[in-house]
């Protein structure tokens, strides 16, 4: 299945239908009087969160979602079917924006949500409305309201625990594939991840979602490389897991050119918590592992945890300290009691 974080569809509620203008004519009934029913409701556009998806690919081949138009009333006082509604099934954590791709209509962030993207139309009144005791035989009726037309975006963000960031090659994917079940692509040349995985990590019986998006350069903000388009994938995480290639010439450089990206993107990404980690230190001497770490000490003002995904060294330690990040993030990321809203019976 491929990978499909964005999606624009085109959408279109039901009409109403029409009421209906009709009479009681019975034998021996003189004076039936008028009986004209209402016209049904149209059916809405509603979109609905849904387990066991991960990808907006099915919006690709189909775009257009038009709900059933309601059907017109009729004669003995009988009202028009109801139009269906039409259901959009999306991922858990998929945004619906305006087609300005900026004003945020509903953010899905669990499963069963759902949200009404366009009512359908009222259905008319039938003659019947009309009578009074002045206008015995009304011949008019209301036609049904017609429905409602919009262009949508939607925005896959993944849900996940932790994201992993980096330069290209930092060593993220083997990261991944050493402490999940998850197969992401590992080569020795950059940007073999081309789409963010997934992979369920487990530390001292907890089990963390990490995310690992694709790797960043400089000017990602500007476009460069693939851009920080997948950088959304992250924003909902409690904590950063931060790779630094050990092997490469300027630790400290590369370190800030991913914190400049996450500035620069915004949404909070740069305040999250972080953990940073010197990678692939299975490659240094132990005085190069000393003098790399010092200097990206001095350079974020923290602790930075050596590890090398490929041999094992240090993974636990790295685990350990995400999962506390984590929790610290979700913790932070709770509204107080002060905040959240009055209990009420």
């Amino acid at each position: 299945m491929k990978f499909l974080d964005l999606a624009r569809v085109h959408i279109r509620s039901g009409a109403g239908g029409h009421g209906c203008v009709s009479f009681r004519r019975e034998k021996f009934v003189e004076f039936g009087g008028p009986d004209g029913g209402d016209g049904g409701r149209g059916g809405d556009v509603v979109a609905v969160a849904v387990d066991g998806l991960n990808t907006l690919i099915d919006f690709r081949y189909q775009q257009h979602f038009f709900a059933r138009n309601g059907r017109p009333g009729q004669g003995s006082q009988k009202t028009g079917a109801r139009g269906e509604d039409i259901v959009l099934r999306v991922p858990v954590g998929t945004e619906i924006l305006d087609e300005d791709g900026e004003t945020l209509v509903a953010d899905l962030t669990e499963a069963g949500q759902r949200v009404v993207l366009a009512e359908g139309g009222n259905g008319g009144w039938g003659n019947l409305r009309f009578a009074t005791s002045t206008n015995r035989a009304p011949r008019r009726a209301n036609p049904g309201q017609p429905g409602v037309e919009r262009t949508l975006w939607l925005r896959l963000k993944l849900i996940a625990d932790a994201g992993l960031l980096g330069l290209p090659n930092a060593g993220k994917s083997t990261f991944l594939a050493a402490t999940s079940n998850a197969r992401p692509k590992i080569a020795d040349y950059p940007f073999t991840t081309l789409v963010p995985n997934l992979g369920v990590v487990a530390v001292d019986g907890a089990e963390m979602v990490v995310a690992d998006i694709p790797g960043l350069i400089e000017g990602a903000s500007e476009g460069r490389g693939l851009g920080d388009r997948f950088l959304g994938h992250v924003e909902r995480c409690g904590a950063l897991l931060h790779l630094v290639d050990g092997t490469a010439a300027d630790v400290v450089h590369d370190h800030a050119v991913i914190l400049r990206e996450l500035e620069l993107y915004g949404g909070d990404l740069a305040a999250k918590p972080r953990v940073t980690v010197l990678n692939k230190v299975d490659a240094l001497s132990g005085e190069d592992r000393a003098t790399r770490r010092a200097a990206l000490e001095r350079a974020t003002g923290g602790p930075v945890l050596l590890m090398s995904g490929a041999t094992g060294e240090g993974v636990t330690e790295v685990l350990r300290a995400l999962r506390e990040r984590v929790e610290e993030g979700r913790r932070g990321a709770a509204p107080s009691r002060s905040e959240a809203e009055p209990w009420r019976p």
